[in-house]
C-alpha cells in the first residue's frame, strides 16, 4: 500500500489535485477530483458503471497540463451520495448529472471524456444536447447495446425482481466484507480481467471502505442497487437515427481484442452514421482491456492530445 500510495503521488504532483463535492437540489451530492487549475472550465470525465473517478487516475496525470479535468463519482458510485429507500437508478437519469454541473458551474458547453457508460452518457447528451456540447472522447463505448424482445423481458424480470431484495439490504444494513486483497480479486475477475490487479488499487481508493465490524475488513461504497438498475432500452433505428444528429468533434478509442457487447451489424450500421460527421475520429487500440485508460494510458494519450490539439479553441474560464 505504501508503495502504490507513493506512486500516486508522483502521479500528481504536476496537477493541482482536490476533492470537490456539488449539492444536488434533491438534497444528495455528486462528489469528485478536479485536477489542474480551477478557473479554467475542465473536461467533465464519466466513469463507467459500477466505477468511481479513480478509474480515471492513471490517465489525466499523462494529459496535457494546460486543461483541467473533472472526474466525477456518479449517483450511487465512488463518494457521491446514494438515492434514497425505495427509489431505483435509471441510466437517463445519469445525463441529467451533466445539465446540473452546467448549472453549477455557470457553463454554456461542455466537454467529455468518457469511459462504457460514461461514452454511452456522451452519446446522448451530444445527440439530444448538440448547442450544449464542444467535444467528446469516448473509451471504449459507441452506444448501449440493441435489446432484442426476448432479452429485455429478461432484463426488466431480473432489474423488477431483485431491485426490492437490494433495497432492503441497503435499509437493513447488510454488506459483504472483504479483505483489501480479496477485494482486489474480486474487480480483477469481475469484468473479463479488464482491470489488472495493478490498476485496481485506483479503483478502490474511492470504492472501498473500512469495516465498521470487522478489522482489517472493507466493503464496496456503492450502492447494490446499481446492479438492479434500469438501462438504455432503445431500438436499433432510434440509435442510428441520434448518431446522424451529432457534428461535434467526437473522439472513439476502441479496444480491438475486447468483445463487442452488442451484435456486430449495429455496432457496424452505428459506427458508419456517425462516420457521416466529418469531425468523427474512430481507433482501435491493441488491448484486451476495457479499461484501456486505467491499465495502459500510455496507448491512448497520444491519440487523444492530437485530438484536443487538433480541435483546442481559446480556453473557456469559470
Amino acid at each position: 500500500m505504501e508503495e502504490f500510495e507513493e506512486r500516486v503521488q508522483k502521479d500528481e504532483e504536476e496537477f493541482e489535485v482536490a476533492e470537490v463535492k456539488i449539492n444536488l437540489q434533491t438534497g444528495g451530492f455528486i462528489a469528485g477530483r478536479f485536477w489542474g487549475d480551477k478557473s479554467v472550465q475542465p473536461f467533465v470525465c464519466i466513469h463507467g458503471w459500477q466505477d468511481n473517478a479513480g478509474t480515471f487516475d492513471r490517465l489525466i496525470p499523462l494529459l496535457p497540463k494546460q486543461y483541467s479535468y473533472l472526474a466525477i463519482d456518479l449517483p450511487g458510485h465512488g463518494k457521491s451520495s446514494w438515492l434514497p429507500n425505495g427509489v431505483a437508478y435509471h441510466n437517463f437519469d445519469f445525463i441529467s448529472v451533466l445539465i446540473l454541473l452546467m448549472k453549477e458551474y455557470k457553463w454554456d458547453k461542455i466537454s467529455i471524456i468518457g469511459h462504457s457508460l460514461g461514452g454511452y452518457i456522451a452519446f446522448f447528451f451530444a445527440a439530444i444536447f448538440p448547442n450544449k456540447v464542444d467535444k467528446i472522447i469516448s473509451i471504449d463505448a459507441l452506444k448501449p447495446s440493441v435489446y432484442t424482445s426476448n432479452r429485455l423481458v429478461y432484463a426488466l424480470q431480473q432489474t423488477i425482481e431483485n431491485f426490492p431484495i437490494a433495497d432492503q439490504r441497503n435499509v437493513d444494513g447488510d454488506v459483504i466484507e472483504y479483505t483489501y486483497d480479496e477485494m482486489i480479486e474480486k474487480i480483477y475477475n469481475a469484468f473479463l480481467n479488464s482491470v489488472s490487479k495493478e490498476a485496481a488499487p485506483y479503483v478502490l481508493r474511492r470504492g472501498a471502505l473500512p469495516s465498521k465490524k470487522q478489522p482489517g475488513k472493507y466493503y464496496f461504497s456503492r450502492d447494490g442497487r446499481l446492479r438492479y438498475n434500469f438501462g438504455f432500452y432503445l431500438g436499433h433505428s432510434m440509435y442510428i437515427e441520434l448518431a446522424t444528429q451529432i457534428k461535434l468533434p467526437y473522439l472513439i478509442l476502441k479496444a480491438a481484442k475486447f468483445p463487442i457487447t452488442e451484435d456486430h451489424e449495429y455496432f457496424n450500421e452505428t459506427l458508419s452514421a456517425m462516420k457521416t460527421n466529418p469531425n468523427f475520429e474512430y481507433h482501435e487500440i491493441d488491448t484486451f482491456s476495457h479499461h484501456l485508460h486505467l491499465t495502459e494510458p500510455e496507448k491512448i494519450v497520444g491519440i487523444i492530445e492530437d485530438f484536443m490539439e487538433k480541435y483546442k479553441k481559446v480556453e473557456s474560464h469559470l
